[in-house]
């Protein structure tokens, strides 16, 4: 049995003119939200092994706030970026198998599709939430679309 967290990025700052989209960084919110979320899941007794980030500035500092958290480094992944469900479920599927509780840090549509394709479960996704799954594989070669369950979504509101 794996668990597999998917994340999607705090909330990203429109306000700065002329930025490429990969370049925004987090808003006051997101800088809020992203470390109160890490703390949450480690306060809450997940032992978190693994975060892998999109290259996006807004998604990296999401993840060094749940790296910080539970002193690991990040792990950049550039397919995150805009990925499809497809291509995140890829991704995590060439985790080591060593470990059992990863995250991924990227963008909706995609976290959304990826959390629907691998559960059947539909949620919504705001920014900073995180969908934790369990899947019921013993490598990660091994996962699959529906091979997975919703255990939970938290999200910076609960």
């Amino acid at each position: 049995m794996k668990t597999l967290l998917l994340g999607r990025h705090a909330k990203s700052d429109w306000d700065v003119v002329g930025l490429r989209d990969h370049e925004r960084p987090l808003n006051a919110r997101g800088l809020r939200d992203a470390p109160a979320m890490a703390l949450r899941l480690r306060d809450e007794g997940v032992a978190l092994q693994r975060v892998v980030s999109s290259t996006a500035v807004r998604a990296r500092r999401t993840a060094e706030a749940y790296a910080v958290a539970f002193g690991l480094s990040v792990i950049q992944e550039p397919e995150l970026y805009g990925a499809t469900a497809s291509t995140i479920l890829q991704v995590a599927s060439g985790l080591p198998d060593e470990i059992g509780i990863a995250m991924l840090v990227g963008h909706n549509p995609g976290m959304t599709d990826a959390v629907a394709e691998l559960t059947g479960s539909y949620v919504e996704f705001p920014t900073c939430a995180v969908a934790e799954c369990a899947v019921d594989v013993d490598s990660w070669t091994e996962l699959i679309e529906g091979s997975g369950r919703l255990r939970l979504l938290r999200t910076p509101h609960d």
